[in-house]
């Protein structure tokens, strides 16, 4: 069991194009991220589908943001790159004829809609303009 790894880099993506604020190659993204340009490519795509970044072909293209940075909530960044749910639920079904086995899943429905509409809201409150604040501020405090 893995998780994904698809939000943190779709994030950087974003806040080095709110950072750089001309389109960048996906070579240079991917030299920031420490990845593979053809990764950053298939992310770019999704981000791209859901509205938050603009590509340009040609020697000086790449991507950019396709609207401001201030715009665009972590929120809407996990639902177009992730594709499950916070918490995932048994594979296959638990025995019926155990209490635990029979009743399980109901309880962790609960307990994983609670805890998506605790990451939702505070990913709602969070934008890529504030990531780019906050690596900054991070960026001179190392400096001192």
């Amino acid at each position: 069991m893995t998780t994904s790894s698809r939000f943190a880099v779709a994030v950087h993506i974003l806040t080095l194009l709110a950072q750089a604020g001309e389109p960048l190659p996906s070579s240079l993204i991917a030299g920031s991220v420490g990845t593979n340009p053809a990764l950053i490519r298939r992310l770019i795509g999704r981000l791209a589908e859901a509205g938050m970044v603009t590509t340009v072909m040609g020697s000086t293209g790449g991507a950019a943001l396709a609207r401001p940075a201030a715009g665009i909530t972590l929120l809407e960044v996990f639902r177009a790159v992730e594709t499950s749910a916070l918490i995932s639920l048994h594979h296959s079904a638990p025995n019926p004829a155990c209490m635990v086995g029979r009743e399980i899943t109901g309880a962790l429905k609960q307990v994983a809609t609670r805890a998506q509409d605790a990451m939702d809201q505070a990913l709602a409150g969070i934008t890529i303009a504030g990531m780019l604040e906050e690596v900054e501020q991070a960026a001179q405090r190392h400096r001192r």
